[in-house]
Order: structure tokens, then C-alpha cells, then sequence
């Protein structure tokens, strides 16, 4: 049966393609009918955004169409699922792009190989047949050289082997000689001549009419419709036989296809962290981190709980805090106002008594600018800095002599300074209003300075003077610190402090609570600290985890024209998601390995440092932290791998 006789390989039927364009409608193709039969060589020409590289697209079951129907050898590709269409570009279809779409990472054989992989056809048979084809091609010395390393022409023959890897049985060329000077060019049509002649149907897509009277056919577009479909003066070639499908009668469904999909999978994953070992090890990081903190906190045991017990004992020991009224739930303890500032004095200059600071406390609105807060404001002597320990990150305390003056200065910590002042601006000198009294900023303290209580509070620290006078209107004080020197003991000091301020008031009504109390009530809690320990590791994991999602997703972003040029070639969604699945994988595996080796040298250097306390590891908790790397890989890898299955071909493609 000649060409002209036979019932068509690709059959067109009204076929439409729109695309949103805001709150228009754009409409590439409209009402679109043609027939190419088995064996042909057509052409499609058009102006640029005349619809017909769209055409394509749609031939080659790469894009879906808005309306109409199209069939393949009889088949409607609108009730082919994804991996049927993906079978139908894997083992009838075969495309050249006019910018090659090659992967640049991988080799010319290599590239050429990637539909037979999909295919299942044995690495042998595979290797053999890219082989000879580029061979064919005039490639025999280059099978080796990374596509940067051709020229426009050799890159464009790498492409055809490719197309003909699995048979191409319909080959798609679009603009195969658009970037191609005029040599290279006139060598391509050669090559798709003898293609034809073989019996290859050729959809050429191009908007050189040189390059189309090669053709049989010439089929114009113009704003959407075909407007013209005539036959060219080259003769018509008789039938030939269809060509060949290499991976034919090949089990291409058993495990030994899936072993190799599999295992290609697994080396274009390290092929592709190797690309960018610098990024694949900064995903790594959180999983290190997570790790080795999961590891460590287990092996921490008694020795990480004495640490803890230090820091907060480096906050301030033997200090001891007094209160107006009979003790804690006093309802009565507002009224008592006899506890003053003489008494902060008075107290200061007792010889066991390193230092003292008289306290009164109110929130404020405090404002600068525009910007508003409300503050803790804490009326303090010069004193309270070296009570509670604080270091000074900028500026200076303020001095007695601001006490007695009644001056208007605060010293503020760094979530005031954060939240008034820009990163750049220097905070020291400028002005706050606390309710309606300005202040002056003297000093910041360092970030960790108020440790005790809320760290989200806003605080400042004023003349107590100045807020008795100037924000309360009170003579009595809230409470008073003192700081007892290291060589007395607490008990003895609270019975010195407790017959001064009786022979004071004249009667017992203040209260006490010292630090040794808040450390025996922490030293019962060790269990729950090592719970939070272990609970901010875990946290450290799932943040770790969640960077890897975030990377893997830019990974799908940068990859996502490789992407499509996988699923042109025929890679199934389950292709795509298999591999991104695993390079997820890979990168939580490696950095749980590295994460307990971390947790092991830390171990190592705290033995030989002689710190006080060793860790002791588990095998059950290393194990456990390296069945974690594991599932936070599967976890978290499945989104952006699953996002990188999604993505339409076509839409990768022009990425």
C-alpha cells in the first residue's frame, strides 16, 4: 500500500491549545485538522508564534491539547494515562530539539543511552547499539566528551542518536538547524533524508523554507490555523519498512529491568550531588547537627547534666532576695512599705555583703519614632549590674552619681535595642519616652545577660530614684538583692540580714528565698532537662529535615529542564520520582554517617580534653539516629521528588 493510501499514523481532529495569559485567553491553536501517514516526510512552517513548535508538542505527546482529539496509529492519547503517553515517546517517538537538550553532566554515549535505560534494555545491548550509532553518525572518536566539549553540529548528531536509540520509529525535529551554521545544517537534512528513506516518518518543524522543500509535504501555519498543505517537488519515496525496535522482545517489565532503572537511578542521584558537592553538603549540615546531637545527648548522661547545673550556677550563686510581708502568697504584702532604700544601703555596707540593689518594678509604653512597646521597666542602683553578673555589649552602666541625681538615663537589653533601633544605628545616646518621661541610652546588655525569667520581654534598667519619683510617685521599695560574698556561708547571711532589717522596721515583716533553693528544685529536675535536651535534637533533626526539602525542592527548580528532557525521552513519573527520592535519601544517609562520626570525635576530644565527664555511646541510639536519617530522607524527600514527577514535559522543556 502506497504512503497516500494508508490510514494515517497520526490522526488531528479540531484540535485547539489556549494558555492563561492573565485574565485573557490565549489561543495558539484553533480548530487544528491534519493526517500524516506512516513513512512521510513533513514539514510544518510557520512565523514565530504562528502555533506550530505547539503542533508539535501535542504530535509528540508532550503537551495535551485545550479541545479536539488526537490518535496515534488509532489509539486517542486523551485516555492515555501519564505512563502510557511516557511509552509512547519511550518506544514510538524520537525528538530533536534545536537547542540539543542534552545533560550536560552526562557523556555523548551516555546521553544517547538514557531511552534504552527507560526501556529496560540490557546495559550490553544498550551500550552497543549507542555505540554504533554515533559511530554511524561520526562520533566514533567522541563517545566520551561531555556535550560542552562538541560543536553545535556533533552536539545536534549526539540528539539524533538519541532519537534513534529506541527505534524512532516518528521522529520530531524542531528547528534542527535554527542554531546550526550552514555546513552543520545541510549535514542534519542529510541525515534526516536518509532517516526517511529508511522508513522513518519525519515531522520537521522549521520556519526555512530551504530547510522545508527537502520535505514531501509542507504544511503552513498561520495565527493558529493551517492555511496551507501542499506537496513539495521532491519526489515521493516508496514505502519502506518500518524501522526495527532494538529493545523488542526484551523483558522490559521483569526485575531485571527495574535492577537497572534502579541502579541508573542511584548514579544519576551521585552524579548529581557530585555537581554540586558544595550545596549537597550544606543540606547535609542539619542532618550532621540533628544527628550528632541525637547521638550525643544520649552519651551526655551525668556529665551533661553537671554542665547544665554549672551555667546556671554561673548566673549568680549566693544571692538572696528580699520581700515585704510574711512569704510567698502574702495577700497583705502591698501594703508593707517599709522596706526602703536605706535599707539596700544599710545592708551594702555590712561586711559580708559583696553588693546590693534596692528593686521596684511597672511595665511601660515605651516609644521612639514611630514605633511603640510595652517594657518592663526595673528601678535599680548602680549595684545590680555586678549582683546579677551582667556584661555590657555597648555603652556603659549607669553610676551612682545618676542615682543620686535622679537622672533620666536606662541602660536596655538587646530585645529593647532590637526592637527600637536598627542593626546599624548605635542606640547609645539616643532618646526613649517611658509612658511620658524621656530617657537616655547609656548602655545595652549582651543578649544572654537576663537569662532568668521570659527572654521575649522587653526590659530597661533605670535609677531607681528616678522611677520611685518620676513612674511610680512611692518612697518603699518592691524588693531588695543581695549578692553575699563567696566565703560566707547563705544560712549565716540570712541571720545576719534578718536581725538588720528587724532592728530596722522594728518588727519581722520581710521574707526571704535564696538561690541554694532554686538549685535543689533544678537538681530535682535533671530527668526533664535531659528530655528537653533530647527534644531540641530532635528539633534540630526535623529542621534538618526540612532543609533538605527546601534544597531538594531548588534542586527540581534548577533540574526541571532536565527534567523534561528525561520525560521526552520516555521516563515514567515513577522514573522521575525514583530518583529524586533517592538522592534525598543519599543525603540524610551520608549525613547521618557523618553526623555520628562527628558525635564520635566529639567524644574523643572530650576525653582528651579531661572536662570532668565522658561520653558513654549507645549502640541502640546510633542505630536509632541512623534509621532517623533514613526516614527524614523518605520523609522529607517525597514532596519536591513528587513535585519533579508532576511537572508536565513540555513546561520543563522551555524552562
Amino acid at each position: 500500500m502506497s504512503p497516500a493510501k494508508a490510514e494515517p499514523l497520526l490522526r488531528v481532529r479540531g484540535i485547539r491549545r489556549a494558555f492563561a495569559a492573565g485574565d485573557q485567553t490565549l489561543v495558539v491553536l484553533d480548530g487544528i485538522d491534519l493526517d500524516i501517514r506512516a513513512g512521510e516526510l513533513v514539514a510544518i512552517v510557520g512565523q514565530s508564534g504562528s502555533g506550530k513548535s505547539t503542533l508539535m508538542n501535542i504530535l509528540g505527546c508532550l503537551d495535551r491539547p485545550s479541545a479536539g482529539t488526537y490518535a496515534m496509529a488509532g489509539r486517542e492519547t486523551a485516555r492515555m494515562s501519564p505512563d502510557e503517553l511516557a511509552e509512547l515517546r519511550r518506544e514510538r517517538f524520537g525528538f530533536i530539539f534545536q537547542r540539543y537538550h542534552l545533560l550536560s553532566d552526562l557523556s555523548a554515549l551516555s546521553n544517547v543511552e538514557v531511552p534504552a535505560i527507560y526501556a529496560g534494555l540490557p546495559a550490553a545491548a544498550r551500550h552497543a547499539r549507542a555505540t554504533a550509532l554515533l559511530t554511524r553518525l561520526g562520533l566514533g572518536e567522541r563517545l566520551q566528551h561531555l556535550p560542552g566539549e562538541l560543536s553545535g553540529g556533533q552536539q545536534q548528531r549526539v540528539s539524533i542518536a538519541r532519537a534513534l536509540m529506541n527505534g524512532g520509529a516518528v521522529i520530531f525535529a524542531d528547528e534542527p538547524t535554527g542554531a546550526l551554521d550552514t555546513q552543520s545544517g545541510k549535514e542534519v537534512m542529510k541525515i534526516l533524508g536518509e532517516l526517511h528513506a529508511e522508513g522513518h516518518t519525519v515531522v520537521l518543524v522549521t520556519h526555512d523554507m530551504a530547510v522545508a522543500e527537502h520535505a514531501q509535504r509542507i504544511i503552513e501555519i498561520r495565527d493558529g490555523r493551517i492555511v496551507a498543505d501542499r506537496p513539495t517537488r521532491a519526489a515521493p519515496l516508496a514505502a519502506a519498512p518500518a524501522p526495527a525496535d532494538p529493545a523488542a522482545g526484551s523483558d522490559r517489565s521483569g526485575w531485571q529491568a527495574l535492577r537497572d532503572r534502579f541502579t541508573e537511578a542511584f548514579r544519576m542521584a551521585l552524579r548529581a550531588m557530585n555537581a554540586h558537592r558544595t550545596r549537597t553538603f550544606l543540606t547535609m549540615l542539619g542532618i550532621i547537627i540533628g544527628i550528632a546531637s541525637v547521638v550525643s545527648v544520649v552519651a551526655l548522661g551525668t556529665g551533661a547534666r553537671q554542665a547544665i547545673l554549672s551555667n546556671i550556677a554561673s548566673l549568680g550563686t549566693s544571692t538572696i532576695e528580699i520581700y515585704p510581708g510574711a512569704g510567698f502568697g502574702d495577700l497583705h504584702s502591698a501594703q508593707v512599705e517599709t522596706l526602703t532604700p536605706g535599707d539596700s544601703v544599710a545592708l551594702a555596707a555590712q561586711p559580708f555583703v559583696d553588693s546590693a540593689t534596692p528593686g521596684v518594678a511597672t511595665s511601660a509604653t515605651a516609644l521612639r519614632g514611630n514605633r511603640s512597646a510595652s517594657v518592663q521597666v526595673q528601678g535599680v542602683s548602680e549595684q545590680y549590674f555586678r549582683v546579677h553578673g551582667m556584661k555590657l555589649g555597648q555603652g556603659q552602666f549607669f553610676g551612682q552619681p545618676a542615682v543620686a541625681g535622679y537622672q533620666q538615663v536606662v541602660v536596655i537589653d538587646a530585645n529593647t535595642r532590637a526592637r527600637f533601633f536598627a542593626a546599624q544605628d548605635d542606640p547609645i545616646g539616643q532618646t526613649l519616652l517611658l509612658g511620658s518621661v524621656p530617657v537616655r541610652v547609656v548602655g545595652v546588655v549582651k543578649k544572654d545577660a537576663a537569662a532568668a525569667g521570659d527572654t521575649s520581654l522587653l526590659r530597661v534598667w533605670t535609677p531607681y530614684t528616678t522611677a520611685m519619683a518620676r513612674l511610680l510617685g512611692q518612697r518603699h521599695v518592691s524588693s531588695i538583692t543581695v549578692r553575699v560574698d563567696d566565703a560566707v556561708s547563705m544560712k549565716a547571711a540570712e541571720q545576719d540580714i534578718t536581725r538588720l532589717l528587724a532592728r530596722r522596721h522594728g518588727r519581722s515583716d520581710f521574707y526571704m528565698s535564696n538561690n541554694a533553693q532554686i538549685r535543689q528544685s533544678i537538681e530535682q529536675t535533671t530527668g526533664i532537662l535531659t528530655m528537653m535536651i533530647s527534644s531540641i535534637a530532635a528539633i534540630a533533626l526535623v529542621v534538618g529535615g526540612i532543609g533538605v526539602m527546601n534544597i531538594m525542592l531548588v534542586s527540581v527548580t534548577e533540574r526541571t529542564r532536565e527534567i523534561g528532557v528525561r520525560m521526552a525521552v520516555g521516563a515514567r513519573r515513577s522514573d522521575i520520582l525514583q530518583q529524586f527520592l533517592i538522592e534525598s535519601v543519599l543525603v540524610c544517609l551520608l549525613g547521618g554517617l557523618l553526623g555520628i562520626g562527628l558525635a564520635l570525635a566529639l567524644g574523643a576530644v572530650l576525653a582528651l580534653a579531661d572536662v570532668g565527664f565522658s561520653l558513654v555511646f549507645s549502640a541502640n541510639s546510633i542505630i536509632a539516629a541512623f534509621a532517623c536519617s533514613s526516614l527524614i530522607g523518605i520523609g522529607f524527600g517525597f514532596l519536591p521528588a513528587r513535585r519533579a514527577a508532576q511537572l508536565d514535559p513540555v513546561d520543563a522543556l522551555v524552562h
